[in-house]
């Protein structure tokens, strides 16, 4: 299969939404819950393939800020799931190097949550491969609004002049000022939208969607994303001879 090729041209930075779990569920005449419980072992083994294929950045689309919309019990499950998942797979973490990271709105998630993410970031601190990143309660139009927020009271406040402003220093205010940008987005499901995902920084990234609930989607289909990935002609607004020719 797929597996067996030479993996070469990896993305640096693959951003994932695992969309489908509710329906995967649905599917097999179970509680979405269901669903996002079977997720957890997708997550396990793409974590586990991007770490071997020495992916550098791995961030995952958790929770938005719209879930929060959902009922309240599968609310309250999600939230549960998400500690006991930090919790437990923290050997897989250190095992494969991996340090976690999170962005969003953390401070508006349950404080149980939020102790557990905290002391899992610093347990794997000093991991030095693949960097996890969890996307909770996130949106990217809420990045975009704090950033603008934080930039125009710094200007109120004479810290930086107006025409300072640039791509470079807005990117600063954003919370992946440390991270760089998607390479590869990848969604599950069928569906073809961003949902309000990463919008600045997915500006010239390669998106990739497939048929597959996240609940199936394995290692040879994340593999079958790279491949895809390296078939791509990445122009960033250039001419294909100016590529060729570089």
């Amino acid at each position: 299969m797929s597996s067996n090729k030479e993996i070469s041209n990896i993305p640096k930075h693959v951003a994932i939404i695992m969309d489908g779990n509710g329906r995967w569920a649905q599917k097999q005449g179970n509680e979405r819950v269901f669903g996002h419980k079977h997720g957890v072992k997708s997550v396990k083994n793409i974590v586990e393939k991007a770490s071997e294929l020495k992916i550098e950045y791995l961030t995952l689309y958790a929770f938005s800020t719209e879930n929060w919309n959902r009922p309240k019990y599968e609310v309250d499950a999600l939230m549960a799931l998400l500690v006991s998942s930090i919790n437990s797979e923290l050997d897989l973490l250190n095992d494969n190097n991996v340090s976690l990271q999170a962005i969003g709105d953390i401070q508006s998630l349950p404080k149980d949550v939020i102790d557990e993410l905290n002391s899992a970031i610093k347990i794997t601190s000093k991991n030095t491969g693949l960097k996890l990143i969890l996307a909770l309660s996130y949106s990217a139009r809420w990045e975009i609004l704090e950033a603008v927020k934080n930039i125009a009271l710094n200007v109120k406040n004479s810290e930086i002049n107006i025409d300072d402003i640039d791509e470079e220093l807005f990117s600063s205010y954003l919370t992946t000022k440390q991270i760089p940008d998607p390479d590869l987005v990848i969604r599950t499901s069928g569906e073809q939208r961003i949902s309000n995902f990463l919008l600045w920084q997915i500006s010239y990234s390669e998106l990739y969607f497939t048929e597959k609930l996240w609940p199936d989607f394995g290692k040879d289909d994340f593999l079958n994303a790279i491949f895809a990935f390296q078939k791509r002609k990445r122009r960033f607004g250039k001419t294909n001879d100016q590529i060729e020719n570089k």
